[in-house]
């Protein structure tokens, strides 16, 4: 093991991705869903690993936080904490790899098979003395890993670790808010969206209720972004994310799901017609324009919606049925808009 922490730490190539992983932890300071999306986008790209996954424990199952590459889809999953590799990781507190998760005992292989997981490494995240999740590579091959990956995953689990530490400031609800909340808006993550999402729709549960979900895209924050700065583009985004926030009961979660982009899911939509309705009173909302440091921006968003069980039985297929919606939208705007139109809007911002 000596010399594979020798070779880690005199590798230049790993060198200098663990800095740049380091920089942009830093710049993320106490957003631990972006300090955990960070690491799981870039630990791949110095790794055998073709995707990453953050899981975090809660209660008595492993919840999956953050995932890249072809384990994104696994974003929002439920696992039992004593019927997986994550659980013993956790219990044990080590670093545990399965060269091969189909014949291995330890690993419950049900969430990977959709996705085609064959191997992975499993690092505890440890906050304030206890593992409080993991960090874990995988790979659609067999055998994928060296001890190298192993103590890369090593490093990478104790910088999550102090980001944890630091963002949570030592406390339990806080690092629960931080991991499932967003930074700039405070509404729900992408990850806490999936969660729920896929916990409403799943076929486990005793009474499946018909709900509805919305995605809104903001229009043209690349514009404001450019022409008056990113701070005009944030506090377009906070506008945005107060003004969707209006419309949905307390019961409803409202997401930011990362960029320009967020997520509405809706219970007891009983009839399209309702989520419909919703979907005209978001858009009401969103298309008014916005004062900041005395210029007036012009906000649009475009809309696509979806409703259980109408338009799918799965999470995938509601929100390509919702994502088809949108761009349908976005389209028809962009035919709509005359020249003349598109000067008078340009001259708001």
């Amino acid at each position: 093991m000596t010399d594979v922490q020798s070779s880690v730490s005199t590798d230049p190539y790993i060198l200098m991705e663990i800095i740049r992983l380091q920089t942009e932890i830093a710049k993320q300071g106490l957003d631990l869903s972006g300090v955990v999306q960070a690491v799981v986008e870039r630990i791949p790209s110095f790794t055998n690993a073709e995707g990453a996954i953050v899981e975090y424990t809660e209660g008595d199952e492993m919840v999956y936080r953050g995932a890249s590459g072809f384990a994104a889809p696994l974003l929002g999953t439920h696992v039992k904490r004593e019927a997986s590799l994550s659980g013993l990781c956790v219990r044990l507190g080590q670093v545990l790899r399965s060269d091969d998760v189909v014949l291995d005992p330890r690993v419950d292989a049900g969430p990977y098979a959709e996705v085609g997981v064959r191997s992975m490494v499993v690092a505890p995240l440890k906050h304030d003395g206890s593992a409080v999740g993991v960090l874990k590579i995988v790979s659609t091959s067999t055998h994928a890993f060296t001890a190298r990956d192993v103590r890369v995953l090593e490093l990478m689990s104790e910088l999550i670790a102090a980001a944890m530490y630091y963002a949570a400031r030592n406390e339990t609800s806080a690092l629960y808010q931080q991991a499932t909340h967003d930074s700039l808006t405070g509404l729900a993550n992408r990850s806490l969206f999936f969660d729920r999402l896929r916990h409403r729709v799943s076929p486990g549960r005793r009474q499946l209720e018909p709900l509805g979900i919305l995605i809104v895209d903001v229009d043209r924050l690349k514009r404001i972004n450019d022409t008056c700065g990113h701070r005009a583009g944030d506090a377009a985004i906070r506008e945005i994310a107060l003004r969707i926030s209006r419309i949905p009961r307390k019961s409803d979660i409202v997401a930011r799901l990362g960029g320009d982009e967020f997520g509405v899911i809706l219970g007891e939509i009983s009839e399209r017609s309702d989520l419909l309705t919703i979907v005209e009173r978001v858009s009401e909302q969103t298309d008014q324009p916005f004062r900041f440091e005395g210029r007036t921006m012009h906000l649009t968003a475009s809309i696509g919606y979806a409703r259980f069980p109408e338009d799918g039985n799965d999470v995938d297929a509601l929100l390509e049925v919702a994502d088809r919606s949108m761009y349908e939208m976005k389209r028809k705007r962009s035919t709509r808009s005359t020249p003349a139109q598109q000067t008078t809007q340009e001259q708001l911002f």
